[in-house]
């Protein structure tokens, strides 16, 4: 597959190339920002995930659609963790909203966020200490039943280091849940360079199901289900739209989002996907 220009839409207008690893099936964003500079990407009113804003219909439509799939989500982390102490740490866990569902359900939790005004919402929402990611060096091996990264590997700077790291916390028995964008998707490959969810340079990696389970796959771990994420293809093709033509089409968009999903009932390629990995 060809390399692709993607403009960053959100902060700074700049170009970055998108890779192509042929071998892992996946892309890499270059250049990808230093450390020192990558917090500065996210500076933005319009990264909503890092508030609880609700200025317009756009962004009411976004919690309000957050707020189901916590529930969703919380379904899916109980059917694939076996453990009598559901003990769930989630990483980038934002404004604390999975982590409060979590706590409702009689779960012990635990929680990093590297945004200081996500991580203060967080500790509100949960009555916990949010940890930044130097946390995560800390944590004794085989600590947790379940690990949650919801939207979050596609943002992490050095990946092999990060599963390693899953693999290091999680018990022998214990579920790995990640969610990220999948690029063959139908919307994906309408929208090419406009794709919303290419997101650069805050996503530094974009993966395809082969590449999930090959980087897994590396630390002798295994996918065991893969779920769709259908409200995705709507919030991330209105998105695509403004990119596009600098105003959100909701009719275009969630035309659009349709068809992504009805393509995907028979590839399984839907924008988002979760995936739940264990040992092998």
């Amino acid at each position: 597959m060809e390399n692709i220009t993607v403009k960053d839409h959100s902060v700074s207008g700049e170009e970055f190339q998108l890779v192509f690893d042929e071998a892992l099936e996946m892309y890499k964003t270059e250049p990808q920002p230093s450390l020192e500079t990558l917090a500065s990407y996210y500076e933005s009113e319009d990264y909503i995930s890092h508030t609880d804003a609700k200025r317009n219909l756009f962004e009411k439509i976004y919690h309000w659609v957050r707020s189901y799939m916590l529930s969703k989500k919380m379904s899916i982390v109980d059917t694939h963790t076996k453990s009598d102490a559901k003990k769930v740490l989630d990483i980038g866990c934002g404004t604390g909203d999975f982590l409060a569902m979590a706590k409702k359900y009689k779960w012990e939790i635990a929680g990093i966020e590297p945004d200081a005004q996500a991580r203060k919402i967080a500790t509100e929402k949960t009555g916990i200490e949010i940890h930044t990611n130097d946390w995560l060096s800390e944590i004794a091996d085989d600590s947790f039943d379940a690990v949650t990264m919801w939207h979050v590997l596609e943002h992490v700077p050095d990946l092999s280091a990060q599963i390693q790291t899953l693999k290091r916390i999680i018990k022998p028995n214990g579920s790995i849940f990640i969610a990220v964008p999948n690029f063959k998707s139908h919307d994906a490959t309408h929208y090419k360079e406009l794709w919303a969810a290419y997101d650069v340079p805050r996503h530094l990696w974009h993966f395809s199901q082969k590449s999930i389970k090959s980087l897994f796959g590396k630390e002798n771990m295994k996918v065991v289900k893969i779920l769709p994420m259908k409200f995705d293809a709507y919030y991330v093709s209105l998105l695509s739209e403004k990119h596009k033509t600098g105003k959100m089409n909701p009719i275009k968009g969630f035309y659009r989002g349709f068809v992504s999903n009805f393509k995907a009932i028979s590839s399984s390629e839907y924008s988002s996907l979760i995936y739940v990995i264990k040992n092998n």
